[in-house]
């Protein structure tokens, strides 16, 4: 449930029912083996993709397990070196191809064509503690590369300056990526006053 006017529960039984009858549930179920299988390299995980796909239709007498959390990724190794080493190097900055301007774009250019508005002395949406901050400088900054928040973003909501982190949450796209996939689970997502947020015109 969550919050209505004046505090009172709202059930939200029916919408999860809905949910589970539409062809949006059909269609995560269906899908439901295709990213668990990687767990056994690129191959692997083509190979049980294919299967899945080709020979089941999606309807697999089975459900595979998730390994784990996305976020527990970046530090599922943190007690071997090695390991830890490569995860670290992992979650470096990729080299792409410069941005074409035709087919492909420079991520602000993306986030001004979404249509991203929030008022600016609105309250922050995303809400990082004083702890947590020290928390992300030790691990994200620190540790994992310069902080995977800077790359997973796609709108550039998270940088850091002189080793500090700013927030540009007027830059939000609302996709929560930060709250699923911090390490320490400290980026906590909450809706936005006024509802702000992109103005898609053709989804």
């Amino acid at each position: 449930g969550g919050g209505a006017e004046g505090g009172a529960a709202v059930d939200l039984s029916a919408y999860d029912a809905a949910l589970r009858e539409s062809w949006v549930w059909e269609e995560l179920y269906l899908a439901r083996n295709l990213r668990p299988g990687f767990k056994h390299g690129l191959y692997g995980g083509l190979v049980n993709a294919a299967v899945d796909t080709y020979v089941f239709g999606g309807k697999a007498p089975w459900t595979m397990e998730h390994e784990g959390e996305d976020r527990e990724a970046f530090t599922r190794h943190a007690d071997d070196a090695v390991k830890a080493e490569e995860a670290a190097e992992a979650s470096a900055a990729p080299r792409y191809a410069k941005p074409d301007g035709v087919l492909t774009f420079d991520r602000l250019t993306s986030l001004a064509r979404s249509g991203t508005n929030h008022d600016h002395d609105q309250p922050a949406h995303l809400r990082v503690t004083a702890k947590g901050r020290e928390a992300m400088k030790r691990l994200n900054y620190e540790t994992l590369a310069g902080g995977p928040e800077t790359r997973y973003c796609p709108a550039g909501v998270y940088e850091w300056v002189d080793a500090e982190l700013v927030i540009n949450a007027q830059n939000c796209l609302h996709c929560k990526a930060c709250d699923i996939k911090d390490p320490g689970k400290n980026i906590r997502w909450t809706p936005p006053e006024g509802g702000g947020g992109p103005a898609y015109t053709l989804m």
